[in-house]
């Protein structure tokens, strides 16, 4: 599958972007993360560290807290707070990613089982409750009202985007504006927050605020797009995972609103057999990734996903040149071009 989009020809010849700047500049302070994730998931009941460690190991690069990290040193802050509010950050994502998982009746994650699959769903469920309380309590020992007010409000939106999905969840007719409203609550929301604490414990002027906050909201779009256009591409398998999770379970992401807006009478009856009545056959993928093809719906989401992306890095454009301003906007280059 080519997939094509404007990019910077300088850039695409030079390396491949990735988050090794991101994690080399808050080396040190992800570790002390790193510490303070393994001490407050701590408890006298066995099973909630046991089950907390499985998903967090599972969770991947941590980008939510290397933003907050890197997001409060863009800001020339010097003291600890963005360490405990980076874990944080990571807990509240953890506990959405625990529930996500049932929601979804989801067996692998990154490859690995998932707690759900492993401990079964009621103790998922109440673990990711403990998380959430661990993440409430970090917020209020930080003393802030304000950064109190900020990631709490996230976890609001987080969970109304996972109701939001839930109504849309095997509807074919759903529109791209209610899909957007749906990810831009579900993931870009934690990554504006998580963006936006940095500037909050350096006490920065509210323009700084607002432009860390305007670039995590958007990269956290660009973000979903990008994953939700892998869930259709062979890159997805490289990345080590399944390919048509998205289409088995019948959720409605943009590429699928794009060819179904796109194609004809028959071809609708074909995605709404398979994604509303869930009736699917072994070629049924193979298909839909024809027709999402055929319609340019995988090339637009990128396409999508690069508008989001050039809205991230305009944000930035207020803080002066550094190695950190470099690293998140390296990070959106790193988001997008995962499709590649």
């Amino acid at each position: 599958m080519a997939i094509v989009v404007n990019l910077d020809e300088e850039r695409s010849k030079s390396r491949k972007p990735s988050l090794e700047a991101l994690q080399r500049l808050t080396g040190d302070d992800l570790t002390a993360v790193n510490a303070l994730i393994l001490r407050h998931m701590q408890s006298p009941v066995a099973l909630i560290p046991q089950l907390a460690g499985h998903i967090i190991a599972a969770g991947g690069k941590r980008l939510r807290p290397l933003l907050t990290l890197t997001a409060a040193r863009l800001c020339n802050y010097r003291g600890d707070r963005h360490k405990a509010l980076a874990a944080t950050v990571e807990f509240i994502h953890t506990a959405t990613l625990l529930h996500d998982d049932v929601v979804d009746d989801s067996e692998l994650r990154r490859g690995l089982a998932t707690a759900n699959a492993v401990w079964g769903n009621k103790a998922s469920v109440l673990v990711g409750d403990f998380l959430f309380s661990r993440a409430f309590q970090l917020m209020v020992a930080d003393g802030s009202l304000k950064v109190l007010d900020i990631l709490s409000s996230a976890s609001a939106v987080i969970a109304e985007g996972e109701v939001l999905q839930l109504v849309t969840s095997n509807d074919t007719e759903t529109s791209e504006q209610a899909y957007l409203e749906v990810i831009r609550c579900k993931t870009a929301a934690l990554f504006a927050a998580a963006c936006r604490v940095g500037a909050v414990v350096a006490e920065r002027p509210k323009v700084e605020e607002e432009a860390l906050e305007s670039y995590g909201l958007n990269l956290g779009i660009a973000f979903q797009l990008i994953d939700d256009m892998l869930d259709y591409s062979a890159r997805q398998s490289e990345l080590g995972k399944t390919v048509g999770d998205d289409f088995r379970e019948g959720k409605i992401t943009l590429p699928v609103v794009l060819a179904y807006r796109r194609g004809g009478t028959e071809e609708r009856a074909f995605w709404r057999r398979t994604l509303e009545e869930l009736k699917q056959d072994e070629n049924d993928l193979a298909h839909g990734i024809e027709l999402m093809e055929r319609h340019g719906a995988l090339r637009d989401t990128v396409a999508r996903a690069a508008h989001y992306g050039a809205i991230a890095r305009d944000a930035l454009g207020i803080f002066p040149d550094c190695e950190e301003k470099h690293a998140l906007l390296e990070v959106v280059d790193f988001c997008i071009e995962r499709a590649y």
